[in-house]
């Protein structure tokens, strides 16, 4: 079924490249290393394999089927396929508002991370003592200029390749973006290796631990698995609406998913083996990135400058391809026959801008730090709302809808496509993962979020 605006992947390649980019964020990089070495290594990782294939997935082909099925927006998605029940639409408009506010705050992240590749090819961080980044961090996040400098630059990018269009922006920029961290990232891997006192950050990473692994590191495996998919934010959806008609859905969302997880685990192999043959904590979390590693970079002198480079760059690219995504579901809901792709683009990229640039103000020591939201900053706010609320209740609804109300033999159709892929028992598995297993695993991540 045809898109609205008629657009769509040329190619499985192209679709799955776009969906890949989607996925492969931020927190692949930094936060899947962290959690896996903290709790538990390889114990953690095949709880993770389980819960990503067997719930992430899931999930992520749902929201293909909805879109591909119904070739809307989230907002119209729902309606249309069961025109009885309108009032599934604002489920279509949660999606949105979570894929909005996401966007936002990854601008913010997204900024810092492009001034620390500019910081990086100029020099400035090779000449900070070790000491220092933590408190050159905190200036640069908290000041008024320089943040919304990279945040307006980061998002400029991004315009223009949804300005380009599905096939001509969104799926040629994947195809070149996504082969090129995939090498950056070999790079790293390779140059981290050989690194004497190695060893020791692979083993932190894959060793099992199994006394590490507790009910807490279960539920941060399901929660990562969940999250790294993009699933519940309305973004596979649109991407669903693109796909070709005859793209097949299962293989489809398999490639996708690898890709997903096989970066998550090259950039712990990255990282992890270069932060402990220079004495470093491994248990930094976010600041990893921007305290830790500047730290590991300069230790390793020349060398050290190309590998902040490389690694800065690789951590861009990977934030420019989930924004992408995230703009692209925003531009489709607004454009309609009088809102061209370029004019919604613009106006989309003007109204996320204005929150990006507040939760800027709102961090740390911010001109807008004193300014709180139920005794929160605003960064704060958007980033607990994003990251432990609004994606599973969200994800939990499309499940619901998925599992419950929509037609089951359109369901089959489009993962048989039309009757031309066997799906034999595989149907029957599927379907009680998605009426039964999926929500109860969202449910238990949401209610998980809300305690803590």
């Amino acid at each position: 079924m045809a898109t609205k605006s008629g657009e769509g992947f040329s190619s499985s390649f192209g679709a799955i490249m776009a969906a890949a980019g989607s996925a492969v964020g931020l927190g692949n990089i930094w936060r899947f290393p962290y959690i896996c070495g903290k709790y538990g290594g390889g114990a953690f990782l095949l709880v993770y394999i389980c819960f990503v294939f067997f719930i992430g997935m899931i999930l992520m082909m749902s929201e293909f089927v909805i879109g591909r099925r119904s070739g809307e927006d989230p907002m119209k998605a729902y309606p249309k396929l069961r025109p009885d029940r309108p009032g599934w639409r604002f489920v279509g408009l949660a999606g949105l508002l979570t894929c909005f506010l996401i966007l936002a705050i990854y601008l913010v992240i997204s900024g810092w991370t492009l001034n620390y590749f500019w910081e990086s090819l100029t020099g400035t961080l090779a000449e900070i003592a070790d000491s220092d980044f933590g408190t050159h961090f905190n200036a640069f996040a908290s000041s008024a200029f320089r943040p919304v400098l990279f945040i307006a630059l980061f998002l400029a990018l991004t315009t223009l390749v949804i300005i380009g269009g599905v096939e001509k922006g969104i799926e040629r920029v994947s195809k070149l973006l996504m082969p090129i961290l995939v090498v950056l990232l070999l790079v790293l891997c390779v140059r981290s290796l050989t690194l004497d006192g190695a060893s020791a950050g692979i083993a932190y990473l894959f060793q099992p631990d199994f006394s590490k692994l507790t009910g807490e590191g279960i539920l941060a495996a399901l929660g990562q698995a969940l999250f790294s998919l993009s699933v519940g934010m309305g973004v596979m959806i649109v991407y669903g609406s693109y796909l070709p008609v005859d793209d097949n859905i299962l293989k489809t969302s398999v490639w996708i998913t690898v890709c997903d997880f096989a970066i998550a685990v090259l950039s712990g192999i990255a990282i992890f083996p270069a932060v402990f043959a220079c004495g470093q904590d491994p248990t930094g979390g976010p600041g990893l990135v921007y305290q830790v590693l500047p730290v590991v970079f300069n230790s390793l002198g020349g060398i050290g400058r190309i590998f902040s480079i490389v690694f800065f760059l690789l951590l861009s690219l990977a934030a420019l391809t989930s924004a992408i995504s995230l703009l692209e579901a925003l531009t489709q809901w607004l454009s309609n026959e009088k809102n061209g792709r370029t004019k919604s683009a613009v106006l989309m990229s003007l109204l996320v801008v204005v929150l990006a640039v507040a939760a800027s103000f709102s961090f740390g020591d911010g001109i807008w730090s004193s300014f709180k939201v139920g005794g929160m900053q605003l960064f704060d706010l958007l980033d607990k709302l994003t990251g432990t609320i609004l994606p599973p209740v969200c994800a939990l609804l499309t499940v619901l809808f998925f599992g419950w109300f929509m037609k089951k033999e359109d369901i089959i159709d489009e993962l048989s496509n039309h009757g031309t892929v066997k799906v034999g028992y595989f149907k029957v598995f599927y379907y009680f993962l998605v009426r039964f297993v999926a929500p109860a695993a969202l449910l238990i991540v949401l209610i998980s979020g809300l305690i803590n």
